[in-house]
């Protein structure tokens, strides 16, 4: 079933009261039907939880689930939000659900219960099932500290530091600012690197959102010493020790956004030693759970655009090049705007691609012809634009991207198509858009699905690489044999061990990757760091160059040696560079370090998951041997007394960039 295909614009209160009436008398799946009759764009909270309680009542547990789920994309409203997430503890454990799981442990300086069960349901909406431990209250100094605490029993895979500005052990004004903010910002990172010692979580840091009350006014911005601006100072130093080891949660930025009086209510406070207001806990959760799934490599991939009425006012083939709306007047500045964000989003990482139902001539023009266009036909990996139905070209947009269909979000100013995508391609995102442009930008941003844990070359280059696919695809169809593709690609690559500089993007390719991945371990910061100090441990990584590009960091293998074995326990690989033999050229590299280290075979394993056939028969395509096969893992070996080492002679392993092959 679709997430809601029924959506309307307009009111649905008489269908509602009718449906309230049939459910009462025992019509429930005629109640249903109404319920939907009467959605909006987005939903209702109250009205999700009625469809939640009424599939209760059918004993539909999974579509009770599903629409409780979606209270988290109507309006943050604290009630609902805890009606729903109870619905869903209820049934956390139901067959049949599909979610990644991860387990939490809540450290907080006040009182956390509510977001614990908000951030549970945020990530259901995100897919992924929460187990979550609540520290005791102000306990977390001590449980960090104490090795033997429940936190490490626990083995978390985060720990959220859910802490607020009256932690600051600041002073209302010092004459030594600098000295009291290092040992402020030292205490906390004190307690991520314990962390890191004992544990291999995570940190999710909440930091400080500063206070409205501030005693010396507008004159706080201009004193240094005043607490004001030491616990800015203090926020600014804890996001440049964070790297790319710990996340942040910018609360100072959130409370911002919805009014520092509305994040923090001191009745609360002094009832319950709640620091952040049970109407914006929500929000808090929401954006909590979009780091924790951005660390989990949950975040999507490509932004699928519409065109007429959406990059620019009116319809192209109609008003002609002169007659859109595009940079002058009050709309034509709102689409310029939008545009300009969706240039950010590009230039850090984000895949753009055009889906419209247009002639594809007409759809060409404004980005050939028109001055006030901020996009263009290069800033686009794939340009779609037909009359064929747009759930179909989206699917197609995601092969040709060799990505999932999970992976797109999806922006159209039309309310009719963006129904029919949730009903054809559900796993898609769908953006609802005002009828007003101006707040084009604001939807597109509040949309936390593009949130990312690092920032690295490759994301930079994205955009690049994808568009050297078509060249490359170009390439293909024109040489004659495999072998010529091959060899007219010139490609390069470099093999090395992990170091500090490329961990982040190793970290990012661990955790995203799951097409050309064998077993889907999700390595984080800490345990990388500690196959890199382990001795027996062999740890590579392959950035790949050609003629068109340099495709970044796109392949990893890590495997551990038992006596004369060498046990492969990761071995991924980028869905950019699929079918170029990167993985022989890997496993090339492999087979040396495997003779140095005395070692005469390799052991592999392959472990099934929902997304990962492709990868089957990996090393099957090397010469292994099938060794054993039971309860979806599939284990080989490679006998190299026997096979000798596995050769690539078709990419030219270098030590650096400057043996250059004339890539762009």
């Amino acid at each position: 079933m679709a997430e809601y295909p029924h959506a309307r614009m307009g009111d649905g209160t008489a269908c509602i009261v009718r449906a309230d009436e049939l459910r009462k008398s025992g019509k429930v799946e005629e109640a249903i039907a109404l319920y939907l009759d009467a959605l909006s764009e987005p939903p209702q909270a109250a009205l999700c939880l009625k469809l939640a309680r009424s599939y209760e009542e059918l004993g539909n547990i999974s579509e009770a689930c599903r629409w409780a789920l979606m209270v988290v994309d109507a309006e943050d409203d604290f009630t609902s939000w805890q009606a729903a997430a109870r619905l869903v503890h209820r049934y956390a454990k139901t067959p049949g659900q599909k979610l990644r799981s991860a387990k939490v442990a809540i450290l907080g300086s006040y009182t956390t219960a509510q977001l614990g069960q908000m951030l549970t349901l945020a990530a259901g909406r995100r897919g992924i099932h929460l187990e979550v431990l609540e520290s005791q209250y102000g306990q977390y100094e001590q449980d960090i500290i104490d090795p033997n605490s429940r936190l490490y029993a626990f083995d978390p895979d985060f720990i959220v530091l859910a802490v607020h500005e009256g932690d600051l052990r600041l002073p209302e004004f010092s004459a030594a600012p600098q000295a009291l903010v290092r040992a402020e910002v030292a205490r906390w990172t004190s307690l991520w690197r314990v962390v890191r010692e004992r544990s291999r979580a995570r940190v999710v840091q909440h930091n400080f959102a500063l206070p409205c009350e501030v005693p010396t006014g507008h004159l706080a911005v201009r004193l240094p010493g005043s607490r004001y601006m030491m616990a800015q100072a203090v926020n600014i130093r804890l996001g440049e020790e964070a790297g790319n080891t710990v996340s942040i949660v910018d609360c100072e930025r959130l409370s911002s956004f919805v009014g520092k009086s509305r994040w923090f209510d001191p009745r609360y406070w002094h009832l319950a030693k709640q620091a952040v207001a049970l109407q914006v806990v929500p929000l808090l959760a929401r954006h909590t759970a979009a780091v924790i799934g951005a660390d989990l490599g949950l975040s999507r991939k490509c932004l699928v655009l519409d065109l007429d009425n959406t990059l620019w006012g009116g319809v192209i083939a109609e008003d002609g090049l002169a007659g859109i709306k595009l940079g002058n007047g009050v709309d034509g500045e709102a689409f310029v705007a939008f545009q300009e964000y969706i240039l950010k989003l590009k230039n850090k990482g984000v895949i753009l691609a055009v889906c419209s139902k247009n002639n594809h001539a007409d759809a060409m023009q404004p980005f050939e012809k028109h001055p006030e266009m901020r996009l263009k036909r290069d800033d686009f990996a794939v340009f779609v634009a037909n009359w064929e139905p747009k759930p179909q070209n989206i699917r197609m947009i995601a092969r040709e991207l060799g990505i999932g269909v999970d992976a797109l979000v999806f922006v159209d100013d039309n309310p009719v198509e963006r129904a029919a995508m949730r009903q054809f391609a559900p796993e898609v995102e769908v953006i609802p858009l005002s009828e007003d442009p101006s707040y084009y930008v604001r939807a597109l941003s509040q949309c936390l699905s593009f949130e990312t844990s690092s920032y690295t070359q490759e994301d930079i280059a994205r955009a690049e690489q994808y568009q050297a696919r078509a060249q490359i695809r170009e390439l293909e169809s024109t040489t004659g044999s495999i072998e010529e593709f091959y060899q007219s690609l010139h490609m390069q690559a470099i093999v090395a061990p992990f170091d500090a500089f490329h961990l982040p993007r190793i970290a990012q390719l661990i955790g995203k990757t799951n097409q050309f991945n064998l077993t889907t371990k999700r390595h984080g910061m800490p345990q990388l760091e500690s196959f890199i100090r382990d001795p027996k441990c062999v740890h590579l990584y392959l950035r790949l160059r050609d003629r068109f590009v340099d495709h970044g960091l796109v392949a990893l293998i890590i495997a551990l040696q038992e006596g004369e074995v060498l046990d492969i326990d990761t071995w991924l690989m980028s869905c950019r560079v699929i079918g170029r033999t990167v993985e022989a050229t890997l496993m090339e590299h492999l087979c040396r370090r495997a003779m140095e280290a005395g070692c005469t075979s390799l052991r592999g394993t392959y472990v099934q998951t929902e997304k990962n056939a492709m990868a089957e028969d990996a090393y099957a395509k090397l010469g292994f041997d099938l060794a054993s096969k039971s309860d979806g893992r599939v284990r080989w070996t490679y006998d190299m007394r026997v096979n000798g080492p596995i050769v690539n002679k078709f990419i030219k392993t270098v030590d650096g960039w400057e043996a250059t092959n004339g890539a762009a």
